[in-house]
């Protein structure tokens, strides 16, 4: 059942409408005019609203283009009886989902609101899965070093600056990479990530910048590299210290001229990409010893992330092992186990050389072997 808004002045064809909707199980609400139904859209969360062109006060054209402004997520077709294309045009250009003309054809009324309100519950599952997400890559920790991560955070996202994410394996630099994306204007694009340790030096050029069919012997079909596939959005470019001198010389000028060039091609293309890059290595020391691009570097580096090792944050701790035992409830289907605050005191102890991905292992170790509650004998037992 959906909730429904009517905006129509004339009282038959709002009744026929009501009608129709209340037959199908919708929630079925009026309006008489523009500014009555404008004023219900701000007040009511609706799934759709069905609104006509002329009338009186507020024209539905008017209607639209204030509730897009103001934030309205309510789905819009738009109704007239001096339907034209033009017309038609300009409300789809205003964020329209459809536009009907009166008299209505009842098969393409049915399939329109069927399709809008699909369009609807996709938006909305999707916001959903998007909660869900960020919830399972929340940054957790109320101390000193992550809250300056999260400050910066704060401060870099919005702009396009590129990123440069430094800090020990295991310390959540994948993290901060998708906080950057989720809070900046491209969050609506693609994050696309690279892990450049995990590539043969051989295939990172055609991982990054993609092939064209028969460039290499098994090139069989052209491929988009990963700059494409993330146009509009962020590149990872995760371990970008263990990147051969070749491709940061490609990527250097990627990043120069916003153009590639596919392996086997010819053509440039151009690209519209974020880049945020990581590495737990030293990078000055690299270029010290000839393995990593000075220039390069200064290009990545235009605001440089430290991320914590544990050991330098261990006051959060606690807040990051209820987090991992709720999160490993959820995916056990399980009820949450608790933990002993010895237990807690022994983790808090502990020399954390894996950093948060060793605590997240130990945690659900812990689950898997312990009872209902988590004991310091348990913790000395399997840490």
């Amino acid at each position: 059942m959906a909730k429904i808004l009517i905006i129509e002045d004339d009282n038959k064809i709002r009744a026929i409408l009501k009608e129709i909707l209340e037959e199908k199980e919708h929630e079925v609400h009026e309006a008489a005019d523009g500014a009555e139904g404008f004023k219900k859209l701000e007040q009511g969360n609706y799934d759709l609203c069905i609104c006509d062109i002329k009338m009186p006060k507020m024209d539905g054209l008017e209607v639209l283009e204030k509730a897009k402004e103001a934030g309205i997520a309510s789905n819009f077709i738009i109704i007239s009886a001096h339907g034209t294309i033009d017309v038609a045009v300009e409300a789809v250009k205003k964020g329209a989902f459809d536009f009907l003309q009166k008299p209505f054809d009842l098969g393409r009324l049915e399939i329109t609101l069927r399709n809008a309100l699909d369009k609807t519950n996709l938006v909305k599952e999707t916001k959903t899965l998007k909660k869900k997400i960020s919830k399972k890559f929340d940054m957790v920790g109320e101390s000193e070093p992550i809250a300056a991560v999260k400050e910066m955070i704060e401060k870099v996202a919005p702009t396009d600056a590129r990123v440069l994410v430094n800090g020990p394996n295991g310390s959540g630099k994948e993290l901060v990479a998708r906080w950057i994306h989720e809070k900046s204007k491209r969050a609506d694009g693609p994050l696309v990530e690279v892990n450049c340790a995990a590539i043969p030096s051989e295939l990172i050029e055609s991982e990054l910048f993609g092939h064209e069919k028969g460039s290499f012997t098994s090139a069989i079909k052209q491929r988009l590299g990963k700059f494409e596939l993330a146009e509009g959005g962020t590149l990872f470019l995760d371990e970008i210290g263990d990147m051969s001198l070749s491709a940061q010389a490609k990527v250097l000028r990627a990043l120069q001229e916003s153009k590639i060039t596919r392996v086997g091609g010819d053509k440039e293309i151009s690209v519209n990409v974020r880049v945020v890059a990581a590495t737990n290595k030293d990078l000055r020391k690299e270029i010290e010893e000839s393995r990593f691009r000075e220039d390069l570097y200064h290009r990545l580096s235009v605001i440089v992330i430290k991320v914590p090792a544990l050991n330098d944050r261990k006051e959060d701790i606690p807040l990051l092992v209820d987090k991992f035992l709720l999160d490993i409830a959820d995916e056990y289907g399980a009820k949450k186990k608790t933990i002993q605050a010895k237990a807690l005191t022994q983790l808090k102890d502990h020399n954390w050389t894996g950093n948060i991905r060793e605590l997240r292992n130990v945690v659900e170790r812990l689950v898997i072997m312990s009872g209902d509650e988590i004991s310091a004998d348990d913790v000395k037992k399997y840490i």
